[in-house]
C-alpha cells in the first residue's frame, strides 16, 4: 500500500513530466480547477500539489493569469525526486546502434542546410493541388472520415498503380495490391510474411540504412553483397553466396536509382537476378521508391516483369515521388498476398482514406506526367550543379556518381578523411549529411558520405558545400 499522502504522489507525477519535458518551461499549469476534475480530489489537495511544487521552485504564479512552468534556479527543496527507474532519460540509441547514434545527434542540432535528406524541397511537390483536391474529396463525401478503409487500400489508387506498372512492363493485379504507410511498412510485411527470426537476408552493400534497422528489429541476420554504382548487385558474388552452406531465405535490392549508390541494374541482369533467386528458391524483394525519378522518358523495368514463379515481392511508393507527408506506400506481394494482407490488418489496418482519394484523383489526369517531367528536368539540374561545387570544394581525390535520376549522390572522398568526423563537425556549424558508414554493418565506407540533391542549388549551398571541403582538408 502507497503511503504516500496524495497531494505529493501528484506533485511527484507532475515533477516527472517537468524533468521529462512533456511539461515544458513557458507552459501553463493545469488549473486548481481542471486538477479537482481530473484527479477526483479536493480543493485543498489541489491546492497542496501547487505548493508543493512551488516549494521545488518549478511552480510560479501570475496575477490573473494563473501557474506556469518556470525554470528551478534555487529551489526551497534541496532537488527534484529522482525519475523512476522505468523511465530512461538517456539517449536512445536501440536498433542498430551506429545509425541511431547519427540520427539522435542530427535530431538535437540546429540545421541550417541539410544534405542528408533523400527528399525533393517541398516547393517541387503540387502541394496545392493536393491540397484542393482533398478539400473536394472531402465535400464530395462529408462522412470520410467518419468511416475506415479498406485493408488493401482505396480501390481506385490501386487500379491506377496497376495501370502505371503496365509502362515498365510489370503486370500487377489491383485486387492484390495493399497500399501501405510508405515503403517502410511494405518491406516490413514483406519480410514478416516470408521470414522467421533468425533467417538469414542478403542486402546490397551499401544499402539504405533503414532497411539495415528493419532487420535488426525483426532478429534477422544480414548477409551484406557487394554492389557498385555501375551495375548495382555483384551477380557473380550472390551466386557463389546463393551455392554456400548458409541458406538465403531471401534478398532485398533496390534495383532502379539504388539508395545510395544511384546505380541502375541492366536488363540482363534483372532477368540473371531474378532466375538465380527462383532457382535458389531465395524470396526477392524488390523496393522501388525512386523508380519514377529516371531521367528518361522511357520507363525503368522492374524486375517484377521477369518473375515467372511468383517469387517476387514488390513494394514501392510515393514519399520521394509526389508526397513525403502523406506516407502512401504499396506492396504486391504475390503468392503471399493472402499472409500480406493478414499482417497489414493486424499490423495497422487499412490507411488513412482522404490521401488516397487526393493523390488518385490527380495521378489519374495527364497533369501528373507533366509534373514528373518538371520534376525530372529540375532534379537533373539539380544534380549536376551539386556534383560540380563538390568537385569544385572537396579536397582533390574526391570522386562524385553520375546517377541518371534521382535525389542522391555518392561521394568518396580521399580515403584519409572520415564521413563520421566530418559528420561531427558539420553539425557543429549546422550542416548535416549522411556518413557513409552507416549505410553497413562493415566499416568499408567510411570515407564515403551520401548527399541529397532535392533542394534547387543556391549560394547558402555553394557556401555550405564550401564549408564541408574547408573541415575534409583539415583531416588530411
Amino acid at each position: 500500500m502507497n503511503t504516500t499522502p496524495l497531494y505529493r504522489q501528484l506533485a511527484n507525477h507532475y515533477l516527472d513530466a517537468i524533468r521529462s519535458g512533456t511539461l515544458k518551461t513557458g507552459e501553463r499549469f493545469p488549473s486548481i480547477r481542471l486538477m479537482m476534475e481530473k484527479h477526483a480530489v479536493s480543493l485543498s489537495t489541489a491546492v497542496q500539489v501547487c505548493r508543493e511544487l512551488e516549494d521545488y521552485g518549478v511552480l510560479e504564479a501570475r496575477p490573473r493569469s494563473g501557474n506556469y512552468i518556470r525554470q528551478p534556479d534555487t529551489p526551497a527543496k534541496p532537488a527534484l525526486p529522482p525519475l523512476p527507474p522505468t523511465l530512461d532519460t538517456g539517449v536512445y540509441v536501440g536498433i542498430h546502434e551506429q545509425v541511431s547514434s547519427v540520427l539522435k545527434a542530427s535530431q538535437r542540432a540546429t540545421i541550417k542546410v541539410n544534405f542528408a535528406s533523400a527528399y525533393c524541397a517541398p516547393a517541387l511537390y503540387p502541394l496545392k493541388t493536393l491540397q484542393d483536391n482533398m478539400i473536394k474529396a472531402l465535400r464530395q463525401d462529408p462522412q470520410l472520415f467518419g468511416t475506415t478503409s479498406p485493408t488493401g487500400g482505396n480501390i481506385a489508387l490501386r487500379h491506377l498503380l496497376a495501370r502505371r506498372a503496365l509502362n515498365a512492363k510489370t503486370q500487377l493485379s489491383a485486387e492484390r495490391i495493399v497500399i501501405t504507410n510508405g515503403a517502410t511498412e511494405a518491406i516490413n510485411l514483406a519480410l514478416r510474411a516470408v521470414t522467421q527470426p533468425g533467417d538469414t537476408v542478403a542486402v546490397e552493400s551499401p544499402t539504405f540504412y533503414g532497411l539495415l534497422q528493419i532487420l535488426e528489429s525483426l532478429n534477422l541476420r544480414v548477409l551484406e553483397v557487394p554492389a557498385s554504382s555501375h551495375g548495382g548487385i555483384n551477380l557473380a558474388a550472390l551466386e557463389q553466396l546463393l551455392q554456400g552452406p548458409e541458406r538465403i531465405t531471401a534478398l532485398i535490392v533496390i534495383p532502379n536509382l539504388h539508395n545510395p549508390l544511384g546505380s541502375i541494374m541492366p536488363d540482363a541482369n534483372k532477368a540473371r537476378l531474378v532466375q538465380l533467386c527462383a532457382a535458389h528458391d531465395t524470396v526477392l524483394i524488390e523496393d522501388d521508391t525512386y523508380g519514377d525519378l529516371v531521367d528518361t522518358e522511357q520507363p525503368l523495368s522492374t524486375l517484377k516483369h521477369w518473375d515467372r514463379d511468383d517469387n517476387l515481392i514488390y513494394c514501392a511508393s510515393l514519399n520521394k515521388t509526389l508526397a513525403p507527408g502523406m506516407r502512401l506506400g504499396w506492396i504486391s506481394a504475390g503468392k503471399w498476398h493472402d499472409r500480406v494482407e493478414m499482417l497489414k490488418h493486424t499490423q495497422s489496418r487499412g490507411c488513412e482514406a482522404l490521401s488516397q482519394r487526393a493523390v488518385s484523383a490527380f495521378m489519374g489526369t495527364p497533369s501528373y506526367e507533366r509534373y514528373l517531367r518538371r520534376l525530372r528536368k529540375t532534379l537533373t539540374q539539380q544534380r549536376q550543379q551539386m556534383s560540380a561545387a563538390i568537385l569544385r570544394h572537396f579536397p582533390e581525390g574526391t570522386s562524385v556518381t553520375a546517377p541518371q535520376g534521382g535525389t542522391l549522390l555518392w561521394v568518396e572522398l580521399p580515403h584519409e578523411c572520415s564521413s563520421m568526423v566530418l559528420f561531427h563537425e558539420a553539425l557543429n556549424v549546422g550542416i548535416q549529411i549522411s556518413p557513409g558508414g552507416i549505410f553497413s554493418n562493415s566499416k568499408r565506407f567510411d570515407h564515403f558520405v551520401r548527399i541529397g540533391c532535392g533542394a534547387p542549388y543556391s549560394p547558402r549551398i555553394d557556401e555550405a558545400l564550401q564549408t564541408l571541403g574547408q573541415i575534409l582538408k583539415t583531416q588530411r
